[in-house]
């Protein structure tokens, strides 16, 4: 397979064939991401990535039950390069019972309705979209491009179309001062947005992004462990979603929980409780990763 540059899929993508439809991520503007900042946004052509599935295919047709389609941000390709992918992917593995893709607030909002519904009818079945916060004053600091209300929106256009949505979140972004706020209100997003999966990553401050510059000008401070830990206590207490799978089984994070909410929230509380009081053993530094 060809691939450019460093590959990241979620981590129930790990099984998945990985398509790079497109390369890096076409906002590339987040302060504390540096996921993509060796790469120049371009979409690959299609006829690129219809090569690329079919010698997929001739190796692994079988084997292949998931593809996930990469990088940053896909879905903002145009419909009729997605249709093509998505024609070419059901054509080529038999056993194939999901398409996803990263995707953001702006390039699900430029999508019509009519769009994603024939995105959906043609395969593409999930979207991993990350606020990674529901204050509005966090999102503004951290350059996310959409507002919480732009957020709720984009999950209810995604939604009726079908398409099931992953919501990510960020414990520690909104450094000390706004934790609190951030917490909550992340929480209330995760109730508007409805997701049938959310999860929580930990914060890292990665050296030479812009988090990193007002880390070490003294303009943001990461939370400790203990405190990033009541922001997941609080989400966890606060959202309210329909029914969602909640975990937090990402290498970023000290605790590794996961259940449903609402149905298991009681039992997750109590896990995260033992955990604040030290009860738990915790990942370590050394063992935690991007």
């Amino acid at each position: 397979m060809r691939y450019e540059g460093k590959i990241y899929r979620p981590p129930s993508e790990a099984d998945a064939y990985i398509l790079q439809a497109t390369i890096g991520c076409s906002w590339n503007r987040c302060t504390y991401c540096d996921m993509y900042s060796d790469k120049v946004y371009r979409e690959r052509e299609t006829d690129a990535c219809l090569e690329d599935l079919r010698t997929a295919a001739a190796i692994a047709k079988n084997r292949v039950d998931k593809v996930f389609v990469g990088d940053g941000d896909a879905l903002g390709m145009p419909t009729d390069r997605w249709l093509s992918i998505l024609k070419a992917a059901d054509a080529g593995f038999p056993r194939l019972r999901r398409v996803s893709c990263y995707a953001t607030a702006i390039n699900i909002l430029k999508k019509t309705p009519d769009e994603l519904a024939a995105l959906r009818a043609a395969g593409l079945s999930r979207l991993y979209i990350g606020p990674e916060s529901g204050d509005d004053a966090t999102l503004k600091r951290i350059a996310k491009g959409s507002t919480f209300a732009e957020h709720v929106a984009a999950a209810e256009r995604a939604r009726a179309a079908g398409i099931e949505l992953s919501v990510i979140v960020l414990l520690g972004i909104a450094g000390t001062e706004r934790a609190r706020e951030h917490a909550s209100a992340t929480a209330r997003l995760i109730t508007a947005m409805d997701p049938a999966f959310a999860s929580a990553l930990t914060t890292t401050v990665v050296p030479k992004t812009p988090l990193h510059t007002l880390q070490t000008r003294g303009r943001f401070a990461l939370p400790s462990v203990v405190e990033m830990l009541r922001e997941l206590r609080i989400i966890v207490d606060e959202a309210r979603p329909t029914d969602a799978l909640f975990r937090t089984n990402h290498a970023s994070n000290y605790l590794a929980i996961g259940g449903r909410l609402p149905r298991d929230r009681a039992a997750i509380l109590a896990t995260i409780d033992s955990a604040i009081a030290g009860e738990v053993t915790l990942r370590p530094e050394w063992a935690r990763g991007l």
